[in-house]
């Protein structure tokens, strides 16, 4: 029973897992094995599925795969063995990771004027003004365009209606946007 519920949630798992997979650490493990890594970890702790049943199924797993990630990357990343920081990495055609790529268009829709500022800027500035919305603003704006769920899948694991996940998120974006304005020196006027 409780496979199959995981199994329902394994493509928005396998996203995220692309999204927040480290660089380096995907020289040696891929998405898909973070997913699996995820599962096999799901499967052995029901009872904290079981607890809480309030809370979305998927939020539960999406902690496990968080936590998941945090394993791997001790494990693959401060091992005193092979140094995967000098390893190869195999590159897509333009030689950067989806993860970068993500954050790089999802800081694109959201910054506007701000796309002047340079790459690396950028992302600290989304970071820096994501860190400063409240819980509930950034689990809205997480779902949608770092989780890729629609306003359905989005009400779906928070229990509103599509109508208010909509609105949550319309307004989650222009606090987020809010901020990025206090952040830089750039504004409308």
């Amino acid at each position: 029973m409780w496979a199959e519920r995981f199994l329902g949630h394994r493509e928005k798992l396998l996203a995220l897992a692309r999204r927040n997979l480290n660089p380096v650490l995907a020289r040696r493990v891929s998405a898909e094995d973070v997913v699996q890594e995820t599962l096999a970890a799901a499967c052995r702790r029901i009872a904290f599925f079981e607890n809480n049943p309030e809370v979305p199924l998927y939020f539960k797993l999406r902690m496990v795969l968080l936590q998941t990630l945090t394993s791997l990357e001790r494990r693959h990343l401060q091992a005193r063995k092979r140094d995967a920081y000098k390893e190869m990495e195999v590159a897509s055609g333009d030689g950067t990771s989806p993860a970068v790529l993500s954050w790089n268009m999802f800081a694109d829709t959201v910054t506007g004027a701000f796309t002047q500022l340079a790459r690396v800027d950028r992302r600290a500035l989304l970071r820096q003004a994501l860190e400063a919305l409240t819980e509930s603003d950034r689990r809205i704006i997480e779902l949608r365009h770092f989780d890729g769920l629609s306003n359905n899948g989005c009400a779906e694991v928070l229990g509103i209606t599509p109508k208010n996940a909509s609105i949550r998120h319309v307004r989650a974006l222009r606090k987020l946007q809010q901020k990025l304005m206090e952040f830089t020196e750039f504004n409308d006027g």
